[in-house]
């Protein structure tokens, strides 16, 4: 049977591993076909590969591949190669280019000219998660795709800003695309994923580890024109992108931050050697003004932050994640063993029964629109023709509402345009 081309490369990935350095690797036997092919000898001769390396290629199986492709026929993921037309040319020029991006969404979006990264701390300040999202609303309305983590705190807020000013964005995540990782930022992801792409360089069922997201900053460094750093500390993952922006020659950004916080640090630092404060979109966008003014909206992005409203997520998430563990915890917790029967019991009829519904409550930080469009829709779904003549708000009003019931993880789109409650 004809191997693909894709089933090398994936091979190559499974063999060496996620962020392994292959540039001069293939750079001497020009596909990963002609070194699955070279016997022991030709790879020792190429004096690129330890021993270690030689015996991971040699113990790895082209058979392996197979549960990969198939997961992600399954689940449809673009399973994207340097071959192929759809890979992010950025990276082609980066140090240990990924030879496998796995992709759900817009792949596209992995080429925009205008890509700016913006990161910082997951256990970010209110004020750090303001200026995330609103600084991205901004970035986004003016022609920039956003790239981030897909993590808690900043990445989010990023993400969530983008998206409700309808932007474009994408997620490099640290873990496989069907690893179950962060559920609370499940309806974010599955939002991206219409917003633009999430995407990783691990195969599907790969878990998170120590050194993932490390090796996964080079990727969103490696597709932006620059980095922005917002509220990081020291020792922060994200001074390991904006260090990363610097080797691969991208600009370096940050948003100044209270000297006396340790969570700011990171940023107030990279201001002191050299990086460009922040106050707003247009400090990033004019560094681009030469080669992409026909993409930015420089007006839209002069315009001030404290026009935007914040919507915060944050809480809604919280509450969302005790409600769903509360009863579980306090009967364990208890020793009360009717409550720990009444409650195994519960999980069980939950593996064997559809639960009855319940509709999901809108948090109080919804805008006031979003409540008007969540009070019209129900379970079984309806087109968003029908929420425009009911609500009697304007379409774009009605797609922004949407947008913010999603990140909100209560509302989901079913396909032909209609939405329904989650």
């Amino acid at each position: 049977m004809k191997v693909s081309p894709i089933e090398y490369w994936i091979w190559l990935q499974t063999a060496l591993g996620a962020g392994a350095g292959t540039d001069e690797i293939l750079a001497y036997f020009d596909t990963p076909e002609e070194l699955y092919n070279a016997d022991i000898n030709e790879l020792k001769l190429s004096g690129l590969l330890t021993l270690k390396k030689i015996e991971k290629l040699k113990n790895t199986k082209l058979s392996q591949t197979k549960e990969i492709i198939s997961e992600c026929r399954n689940k449809g993921y673009e399973i994207i190669t340097p071959d192929n037309s759809l890979y992010p040319k950025r990276l082609l020029n980066i140090n240990a280019k990924p030879v496998v991006l796995y992709s759900l969404g817009d792949s596209s979006a992995l080429s925009d000219c205008v890509s700016i990264g913006v990161v910082g701390t997951r256990n970010a300040s209110d004020y750090g998660t303001e200026i995330a999202q609103k600084i991205s609303y901004r970035l986004a309305e003016s022609g920039a795709t956003i790239v981030s983590g897909g993590a808690m705190g900043i990445d989010s807020e990023a993400h969530a800003g983008a998206m409700l000013a309808k932007g474009r964005t994408v997620a490099f995540l640290g873990c496989g695309l069907s690893y179950d990782y962060l559920k609370e930022n499940a309806a974010l992801r599955r939002a991206i994923t219409r917003y633009g792409a999430v995407v990783s360089e691990y195969p599907p069922f790969s878990p998170p580890s120590k050194m993932s997201f490390p090796i996964r900053n080079r990727l969103i460094s490696g597709i932006s024109l620059g980095v922005l750093v917002i509220e990081a500390g020291v020792k922060s993952g994200s001074l390991i992108t904006a260090n990363k922006a610097l080797d691969q020659g991208k600009d370096v950004f940050a948003v100044p931050g209270d000297i006396l916080k340790t969570s700011f640090e990171g940023a107030n630092h990279l201001i002191n050697n050299g990086a460009k404060p922040v106050f707003g979109a247009l400090d990033i966008l004019c560094e681009y003004e030469n080669d992409y003014a026909d993409l930015i909206d420089f007006k839209k992005a002069a315009l001030p932050l404290t026009d935007l409203t914040y919507v915060d997520f944050r809480n809604y998430k919280k509450q969302q994640n005790s409600t769903n563990s509360r009863s579980i915890i306090s009967a364990e917790e208890s020793g009360n063993q009717e409550d720990i029967r009444k409650t195994q019991i519960q999980k069980a009829d939950k593996k064997t029964t559809e639960e009855t519904y319940v509709k999901p409550v809108l948090d109080d930080d919804a805008s006031d629109e979003a409540k008007v469009v969540f009070n019209v829709l129900t379970r079984e779904g309806i087109h968003i023709d029908d929420i425009v003549r009911k609500t009697n708000l304007k379409m774009n009003i009605v797609l922004s509402s949407l947008t913010e019931l999603e990140l909100f993880g209560v509302c989901e789109l079913t396909g032909g345009k209609k939405y329904r409650l989650s």
